[in-house]
């Protein structure tokens, strides 16, 4: 087995079979979830993309778990592991540690039993997954600047008041549920060639492995991390689950600081490669999905693709790539950041600066001329009186929609050919004026 870390992935070279490991998840326990999870969560879809097919010139399935109870996969695991151990339960009910998907599976999935429910989250988790968390009737409590501190502290909790923990990955019954995607991917697709799956603690792609690898050896799992927090890639570097330090991500469903024990063994021997995506790229994904199949899918959720479209994946023309695509819960006032980063590094909004003499028709005669390029306005500012002006000149700062980068060069081109004096913002900005000021003009 050779581990090749380079350019950004962790991936391992080995003979297609299964290897002799004893693994704590089984084809068997796999399927025993799918039987007690049938009509108890939603069977989500698999979906042809022939968009992201024609981008790439494989044959690209979106596995659609935003589609999913609570918005995620997470309910997979969590319904399975409450309902296979129920009678284990301790009598003031679960309690669980998540950034956000797991805490609402959890939450679904023990309301299902008829138990109470506790979830500690880090402090950094949005409101709009704490409000959904316990909306699903839950009780909330803030505690860990990471996720593993979260684990810990709910960890001695449980322990303290009679509750049973429901760890987010790293637990076989867990691990077992997630892995009924995988089932259903191969029921849906069973000439698949690879499956692309987001990796946080690795519960879920452990769980697709175990389930495809036993009757499909020669089918290609990858996970995706971000390149924020990329621990199952230096686990494997190291050989061993590893705790790293971890920045912020767009993708905080997988910003998991450690890889499980149970988790790293089905990485290490059935998973070919981790990949690592950046928040541009993950952005860029969230665009796509949207505008080019209407799927509202977090960063982490998001993350596969983001590896397909950024050529961090190697395929061949016309295999038959499944990206799962794992949760939808992104938080409404990240969505807007990630929304107009997203259209402003593709070329889509349009910021620039522009100085004009006072005077009535000044403004309007700019502004019919931009209207002339096919820019659509949306945002008008100006400056008058600042030290670096002359007394008779307004500054005016101009954000447009246009079609794509070359349509914004061509308006560029035009204001300049008419003698307009224009400096292009290249990074968004809310306030222009701040940043024309910092920039120094």
């Amino acid at each position: 087995m050779i581990l090749n870390a380079g350019n950004g992935s962790a991936q391992i070279h080995k003979s297609s079979n299964i290897p002799d490991t004893l693994y704590m998840v089984t084809l068997a326990a796999i399927a025993e979830a799918a039987q007690l999870l049938k009509g108890k969560i939603i069977r989500t879809p698999l979906v042809y993309s022939p968009t992201f097919s024609t981008m790439t010139g494989a044959e690209v399935y979106l596995k659609l778990e935003t589609m999913q109870k609570a918005g995620s996969f997470k309910v997979r695991g969590a319904t399975n592991r409450i309902l296979s151990k129920r009678s284990e339960i301790g009598k003031n009910g679960v309690i669980a540690a998540s950034a956000g998907n797991h805490a609402q599976g959890v939450a679904v999935a023990a309301g299902i039993a008829g138990v109470p429910a506790t979830i500690v989250m880090p402090v950094w988790v949005s409101p709009s997954k704490q409000e959904a968390t316990a909306g699903y009737g839950a009780t909330i409590i803030l505690e860990g600047s990471s996720l593993q501190g979260s684990i810990e502290y709910a960890i001695a909790l449980a322990e303290s008041g009679d509750m049973t923990f429901i760890h987010p990955y790293d637990d076989e019954a867990v691990i077992a549920g997630q892995g009924t995607i995988g089932l259903e991917i191969l029921e849906d697709l069973p000439d698949v060639d690879a499956v692309i799956a987001p990796v946080g603690g690795g519960g879920l792609i452990a769980g697709i492995a175990t389930a495809v690898k036993e009757s499909r050896p020669a089918v290609r799992i990858i996970g995706v991390q971000a390149s924020a927090c990329p621990s199952a890639v230096d686990a494997l570097r190291a050989g061993e689950p590893v705790t790293i330090e971890s920045e912020p991500t767009v993708a905080d469903g997988i910003r998991v600081t450690r890889t499980g024990v149970h988790t790293f063994p089905v990485i290490r021997d059935l998973i070919e490669e981790v990949v690592l995506v950046d928040d541009d790229e993950i952005v860029s994904a969230i665009l796509a999905l949207l505008e080019r199949k209407k799927v509202l899918a977090e960063g982490a959720g998001a993350a596969p693709l983001a590896a397909l479209l950024s050529g961090k994946v190697p395929y061949r023309e016309g295999e038959k790539i499944v990206l799962v695509i794992g949760g939808g819960n992104v938080d409404a006032f990240l969505f807007e950041k990630i929304l107009r980063k997203g259209l402003f590094e593709a070329g889509r909004i349009m910021q620039c600066i522009v100085e004009l003499p006072e005077g009535r028709g000044s403004l309007p005669a700019l502004l019919t001329h931009l209207a002339r390029e096919g820019g659509v306005i949306v945002r008008v500012e100006q400056e008058r009186g600042s030290a670096d002006l002359p007394l008779l000149v307004v500054r005016v700062a101009l954000e447009l929609e246009v079609r794509s980068r070359d349509h914004q060069e061509r308006i560029l081109s035009a204001m300049r050919d008419e003698g307009y004096e224009v400096i292009p913002i290249r990074v968004p900005h809310y306030s222009f004026f701040e940043f024309y000021h910092t920039v120094g003009g």
